[in-house]
């Protein structure tokens, strides 16, 4: 099933399409150290070993999850040997992330000075787990999930391959769609259905009852851990946000459906009407700590419906943000003014001695006198008059800004007398 021609590489066009970057390294045999990054089963192995074919290098494929620093040195030993020999090696490391630091290092002179062509794999943001001294000397390409018809195209190739069903195994329409659906964008999980469907074929006929009886288990599975499924988090916060209530449920059921714990979710949720709503809409916070409660009281699967409610009440609300940027000032303030102290009217007096030493002396009790409690100083010396909360236009939030302002101008008055 390896392809033996550059066309028969499915998918990844944005890189190997005629023209294209690595179309014309590949090409040209001007091969250099690159990192592929990208999920699972996208086809990072099959295009190491096609090059190393089309350039005719000597391949060495390792595991960082089981290979250590030995085995990268006796890899370049090896390469050393081959390339007295005329030959070229193409150390293909997958799971490059796993390595640490140190490990990483190993590889740098040979690298650079040419003993290894290195093609590193990782489906991890290089940005955090590739050091910046590795990473600066290989060529990024980014690969993407194969879309439906590149999944497809696959499993019509191994359903006739002669190193795959020969011919042999007749397949649905609708059996393929159910594959093409649970791959999500993998070329093994694709390939590995049908093999798996296979031996529910009745008479070498795979059909779509035999297909799903095969694929009996939750499909939608991504690692929690994993870059992909912040990813997901992140749609669905920015669709709520985005007031795309539609979408914000797509999101919502992705994470869902995929195992994605639901009381994370549920705190997600509560994070959203916080960051996003805030006081534009109070009642969003209080649907979403409701929704936790729900899924509390309910589990799953009866909770979801309470986190698809709250979720679409989310991203209809109008939204502000005018919190989550008044308590981010007043967090930076708190830093670098940790130590401004607190006026003496404010300290709690419950001894003789703190009184004596003037704690709680003059502080003006609102209910007693409203006037000279608006005129009294609430923050340090060094902080005085600032203004963290700035009101955005939406819904109850507007009449935020009115109440401020009322305050604003009885403190004003207060002091003037």
């Amino acid at each position: 099933m390896r392809p033996t021609r550059l066309e028969h590489i499915v998918g990844q066009k944005h890189l190997l399409a005629e023209g294209k970057p690595l179309y014309q390294a590949i090409l040209s045999k001007n091969l250099y150290s690159m990192l592929f990054w990208g999920p699972p089963g996208v086809g990072k192995t099959t295009l190491a070993k096609f090059i190393a074919s089309q350039i005719d290098a000597n391949y060495i494929g390792l595991s960082a999850v089981n290979a250590g620093v030995k085995d990268i040195r006796a890899t370049a030993t090896q390469a050393l040997k081959s390339q007295e020999a005329g030959q070229r090696t193409l150390l293909f490391l997958d799971e490059v992330h796993r390595f640490n630091k140190s490990q990483q290092d190993i590889l740098l002179p040979f690298v650079e000075n040419g003993t290894l062509t290195l093609i590193a794999a990782t489906t991890e943001n290089p940005s955090f787990e590739v050091n910046s001294a590795l990473l600066s000397r290989m060529q990024l390409y980014v690969l993407e999930a194969l879309d439906n018809t590149a999944i497809k195209e696959l499993l019509e190739r191994a359903i006739r391959a002669e190193n795959g069903f020969d011919g042999k195994l007749n397949v649905s329409n609708e059996a393929l769609d159910i594959i093409i659906a649970w791959a999500a964008g993998d070329a093994r999980r694709a390939l590995g259905a049908l093999e798996l469907g296979s031996s529910f074929a009745q008479d070498n006929n795979l059909d779509a009852t035999a297909m799903k009886n095969a694929l009996s288990v939750k499909t939608i599975a991504f690692d929690k851990s994993g870059e992909h499924f912040y990813n997901l988090i992140s749609a669905l916060h920015k669709s709520v946000r985005g007031c795309d209530a539609n979408a914000s449920l797509y999101w919502l059921a992705r994470l869902l459906e995929g195992g994605a714990e639901p009381l994370y979710v549920a705190r997600r949720l509560v994070r959203m009407a916080s960051e996003d709503i805030g006081l534009a809409d109070p009642n969003a916070l209080r649907l979403a700590v409701a929704a936790k409660d729900a899924i509390h009281f309910l589990g799953m699967p009866e909770g979801e419906l309470a986190l698809a409610e709250a979720t679409f009440y989310l991203a209809l609300a109008p939204k502000s943000n005018a919190i989550y940027t008044a308590y981010s000032r007043a967090k930076q303030d708190a830093k670098n003014h940790s130590h401004a102290a607190i006026p003496l009217h404010l300290r709690n007096a419950p001894t003789k001695m703190m009184k004596d030493l003037n704690y709680g002396k003059e502080y003006q009790y609102y209910f007693d006198n409203k006037t000279a409690s608006f005129a009294q100083e609430y923050f340090p010396e060094s902080l005085k008059g600032r203004i963290y909360y700035q009101s955005k236009d939406e819904a109850w939030d507007k009449k935020v800004a009115i109440r401020l302002e009322e305050l604003a101008n009885l403190k004003k008055q207060a002091r003037k007398g």
